[in-house]
């Protein structure tokens, strides 16, 4: 989470809605899904299931809509803080023989709580890369360590 969060506080304030292309995601929706998945991957290690549903299309616009709302870089830090907290709160819960868990999509393929239980830190590095390369879009060369 701070490792996204402080890639993402070099977005300037005039780039946060910048897209490369129509159709391509901007830099505060991409924080948003970031920020907004911590909390489900909680609930998911929370309830120790998957979030099953036979209405994919239905939850996908539900979740993009989430994504949409969130529009300012504070909202995606206070969301971020308030998911990171539950995913450590959930991961609290876990007693050693829920570690061998596998849960079920009811997609036709299974998700070992061994996975899902890095899969918070693991995804926020993934979209801090998508972060990464839109600065390099616009020219921002810099490496930022610190």
């Amino acid at each position: 989470m701070e490792y996204f969060l402080r890639n993402f506080s070099h977005v300037p304030d005039d780039k946060l809605h910048w897209t490369p292309t129509p159709t391509a995601k901007s830099a505060i929706r991409i924080a948003a899904h970031t920020a907004l998945y911590a909390g489900r991957f909680a609930k998911m290690i929370r309830d120790r299931r998957l979030p099953v549903t036979g209405r994919l299309q239905e939850w996908l616009a539900e979740r993009d809509a989430e994504e949409m709302a969130i529009t300012t870089r504070e909202e995606v830090e206070r969301v971020f803080r308030e998911g990171t907290k539950e995913v450590l709160e959930a991961l609290d819960t876990l007693k050693p023989e829920d570690i061998e868990l596998s849960l079920d999509s009811g997609q036709g393929w299974a998700m070992p709580m061994t996975f899902l239980i890095g899969l918070p830190g693991f995804h926020a590095t993934l979209h801090a890369g998508q972060i990464d390369y839109l600065q390099t879009c616009w020219g921002d060369m810099e490496v930022y360590v610190g």
